[in-house]
């Protein structure tokens, strides 16, 4: 009894660790369906618990709050970036019988290689199942048995084996007719079997020739080329706290009638106390104002004007990254080569909203040709920008009060050195900030805070590129022969 527990025991220990060494090698392989950052934070969230389990600097370290809520969000993603739906379906009665009611759009939905497959084995067997046919109609007429007879005259010429039936079958179905087999007159059944199965051949290759050009101009595969921004921005526009994101058309082929709406996932609890996990709030993009109407020729930065009656009215920094919510962006249109209708998504989780920022300037119009050019390098670029530190209400709340909120900006706040300033330095102080330009604050912002905005949770939130800080300068100029002359300008 003893050496069995001892046994047991050791089995179990091993079970143990290869569930271990199961689940770290799990947690480290990339699945298609991540995004890179759900894939960077599951990294990190490791590095950061192994280091906190060997000691090194485990004092400054806490795993658990930093990063495992928010990871846990990121593998919660109802929509992914590629705009797959993350759900599986499962206890549905009868489901292969309404598959195959609907026949097409189940050829069309399944995946390559099993369409291909099915397609090689319908042309197989119906080969086989014909030349099986013949094979009987020419052994029921008994030419098989009068091969060396010259004056028999059988149902048709040249078949003497099996072999011979399945290429005669091949060249009817197909039409291909090298000239030594064909019917004759002597058996009316093998004309009616010709005539059958040229038209079963006829009907097989259009449905293959038909499934296959369904799936090449699915409209699900223009949605390939339309792009949202990685990251939504909230920031001040026009007075008013206002939600960003950024879609943009890599073609030059327009989307006709392309328009935009958006929902926010998240849980809401009834006056009678029911709990609905995933309530459908929506988001309003502009649509009284015609604003959800898009004229794609380049990216459009989308606006959702947190009001009221936005999901969005009581949230501020601090609660951004507390709640639980996942906004689905719905861009549809029609593809203008083609017709039909197509249709992208994407989702934004609390952790890829950035606070006080806005998007980098992408379009620039060049001098030299006339033409607009596109810089998608700047897609997904954000920079940051004055924003309250309050939620909508709030500054809302201050603004009738007359009162002036925070601000998020790290230029907005005096050092510590400059509170011990006179009176008049002080004055000449805020009247230098007034009129220092957005630019200057931007420098400014770098050289306190280096090229990189750090958001919570060790994630950076932009990148600097170039000297110019996203296009703050309205205007680009480049040297010439004839000196320093004006070639490009920034637009949007």
């Amino acid at each position: 009894m003893i050496v069995d527990c001892a046994e047991a025991s050791e089995s179990l220990f091993y079970t143990n660790s290869s569930l271990r060494l199961y689940n770290e090698v799990s947690d480290n392989r990339r699945d298609s369906q991540d995004s890179f950052r759900e894939y960077a934070q599951r990294h990190v969230r490791t590095a950061i618990t192994n280091a906190a389990a060997s000691g090194v600097g485990g004092a400054n370290i806490h795993p658990r709050r930093g990063t495992s809520h928010y990871s846990k969000r990121m593998r919660r993603r109802l929509v992914y970036k590629n705009g797959e739906v993350n759900i599986t379906q499962t206890n549905i009665r009868k489901r292969r019988r309404r598959y195959l009611a609907d026949i097409f759009t189940t050829l069309v939905d399944i995946k390559w290689r099993y369409n291909l497959l099915l397609f090689a084995l319908a042309f197989t067997f119906s080969w086989l199942i014909f030349a099986l046919i013949w094979w009987l109609v020419c052994f029921s007429h008994g030419d098989l048995d009068h091969l060396e007879n010259q004056d028999w005259k059988p149902c048709v010429l040249e078949i003497k084996t099996f072999t011979s039936a399945l290429l005669f079958s091949i060249e009817t179905q197909h039409t291909i007719g090298y000239g030594t087999r064909h019917t004759t007159e002597e058996c009316p059944e093998a004309i009616v079997l010709m005539m059958f199965q040229s038209c079963f051949g006829v009907i097989c290759q259009a449905l293959m020739t038909g499934i296959v050009f369904a799936k090449l101009s699915r409209p699900k595969k223009r949605a390939e080329t339309l792009m949202f921004s990685k990251s939504a921005c909230i920031c001040k526009q026009d007075g008013d706290l206002c939600l960003l994101l950024r879609v943009g058309d890599m073609r030059k082929s327009q989307i006709v009638e392309a328009h935009i709406r958006a929902v926010l996932i998240k849980k809401k609890i009834t006056k009678e106390g029911d709990v609905l996990p995933l309530f459908q709030f929506d988001v309003d993009l502009g649509f009284d104002e015609g604003r959800d109407r898009l004229f794609l020729v380049w990216p459009v930065i989308i606006v959702h004007k947190i009001d009221e009656d936005s999901p969005f009215w009581e949230l501020s920094p601090e609660d951004l990254h507390r709640e639980q919510f996942e906004l689905i962006v719905i861009l549809e249109g029609i593809v203008e080569s083609t017709g039909m209708t197509t249709q992208a998504r994407s989702s934004y989780l609390p952790g890829e909203v950035l606070w006080g920022h806005r998007f980098e300037r992408l379009v620039t119009f060049q001098k030299e040709n006339g033409q607009y050019q596109i810089d998608f390098s700047r897609f997904h670029n954000t920079i940051p920008v004055d924003t309250p530190n309050c939620s909508a209400k709030e500054l809302a709340e201050m603004t009738a009060a007359g009162q002036t909120p925070e601000q998020t900006f790290g230029g907005a706040r005096p050092e510590q050195g400059d509170l011990d300033d006179d009176d008049d330095d002080d004055d000449d102080e805020e009247d230098e900030e007034e009129n220092t330009s957005l630019s200057a604050k931007s420098d400014r912002y770098l050289k306190r805070n280096g090229p990189y905005v750090i958001k919570r949770h060790g994630a950076a939130q932009t990148d600097y590129f170039g000297e110019d800080f996203d296009s703050l300068r309205s205007k680009q100029s480049t040297s010439t022969d004839l000196g320093s002359q004006e070639m490009s300008e920034t637009l949007l």
